[in-house]
């Protein structure tokens, strides 16, 4: 078959062709991914020879060895052509192409991809796959996995519970769409067909929000921990994410300019960047906000962070949850809202106002006012509201008129 060699650090393919040895060098550093790569890519060549369709320019185009097999490479070609469909089975039928396994193809997969990734999307990445796709698909070669097997495997998944809990349908999605893509990317570099073709989504229920009124705004923060007061006035008015609050630096506050700069976020224990391109954005600070944040200052102004522990590290949200939040509700009874409500509080809070739906856009980080409108729409006033009571109110303002 032949063998990959290391010279200087790079590898290099050593294989015999029509009784003259080749070797082959590549720019790829000696490592145990990239030594699979070549494994494969040997294992093709071996199969090509095998069934006399060795094409060496293809290969090798800037090769100067290829100059040797200019007339073996015209009838590699011819002979291939023949082959037509035929040629893909024979040549993975030749290189064992079964003998690929999912986790193995699933973490040469992951190697190639993290590169583009966020820090907290490869952490659920690593959640999708190591917990759940590799315990069943992981001894499975790559192109035994069937329709039936991703539909079965899916319809456990909807049954399935974690600590007392079942699965939604968006989480079910979320680990189905790494297998997707694994076995799609497999299919097309070894030449079957992806048995994810047509399979839809779970339908996701759309959650209603439920915000806070103006009121209930005040009355938590007349009951919240005094400690957390600044912390959740800023939360209730600003419409921050979790992260992006809880990983806020001093140097992103602009007192002069009333400005909070959204530039980094706190996920999964580390500084990252913002969800989306539209999230890295500024927020216009109002006076309640500008105010609470100067009084936290003379609290935590000379650290790094602007809401902290009392080690000056970013909160912790499974914390805040447990021992802020949930304590606050229960105190005034509330039955249980998510922390992230506080964000569906500031949108509608804005649009109660009468604020340009284009300006809270931006405050929330949304390119459009698409998702606003979609999410709030039964919170939208009557200035921008479109479900004709607008113009009931014209209509009387006219019928009083005419009574005077």
């Amino acid at each position: 078959m032949g063998s990959i060699n290391s010279r200087q650090g790079k590898l290099y393919l050593d294989f015999r062709y029509r009784g003259i040895r080749c070797r082959e060098q590549t720019d790829l550093s000696d490592s145990k991914t990239n030594r699979r790569k070549l494994t494969k890519l040997l294992s093709q060549i071996t199969a090509d020879i095998r069934l006399g369709c060795f094409v060496y320019s293809e290969y090798f185009p800037g090769s100067k060895r290829a100059s040797l097999f200019v007339d073996e490479d015209r009838l590699s070609t011819n002979r291939r052509t023949g082959f037509s469909e035929k040629y893909t089975l024979a040549n993975n039928e030749l290189q064992s192409i079964s003998t690929i396994y999912f986790v193995d193809f699933a973490k040469e997969w992951y190697e190639e991809n993290e590169v583009r990734w966020k820090d907290s999307y490869k952490e659920s990445m690593r959640i999708y796959i190591d917990v759940y796709l590799l315990p069943k698909f992981g001894p499975v070669c790559v192109d035994k996995i069937t329709r039936p097997d991703i539909l079965k495997y899916r319809a456990e998944l909807v049954k399935k519970k974690v600590k007392g809990k079942e699965l939604s349908a968006d989480y079910i999605n979320h680990i189905m769409t790494p297998l997707r893509m694994i076995l799609s990317e497999a299919a097309a570099r070894f030449g079957f067909k992806t048995p994810f073709e047509n399979i839809k989504q779970l339908r996701v229920n759309k959650r209603d929000v439920n915000p806070f009124s103006l009121r209930e705004v005040n009355d938590f923060l007349s009951v919240v921990r005094g400690d957390y007061k600044h912390y959740f006035t800023v939360r209730f008015f600003t419409g921050m994410r979790s992260s992006e609050i809880d990983g806020l630096k001093w140097k992103y506050i602009d007192f002069e300019r009333k400005k909070i700069l959204i530039r980094e976020t706190f996920v999964f224990g580390q500084m990252d960047t913002p969800k989306t391109q539209g999230s890295n954005r500024e927020i216009d600070m109002s006076s309640v906000v500008e105010n609470a944040l100067k009084a936290q200052f003379f609290i935590t102004g000379k650290g790094t962070y602007v809401f902290c522990n009392k080690l000056g590290n970013p909160l912790d949200k499974k914390n805040i949850l447990a021992r802020i939040w949930k304590p606050a509700l229960k105190k005034l009874g509330m039955a249980y809202r998510r922390p992230y409500e506080t964000r569906h509080t500031a949108a509608t809070l804005w649009l109660a106002a009468g604020e340009s739906p284009e300006w809270i856009a931006k405050q929330m980080g949304h390119t459009t006012t698409k998702m606003l409108f979609e999410t709030y729409s039964r919170y939208v006033p009557n200035l921008t509201r479109q479900d004709g009571s607008a113009f009931e109110l014209l209509l009387q303002q006219q019928l009083d008129q005419g009574e005077e």
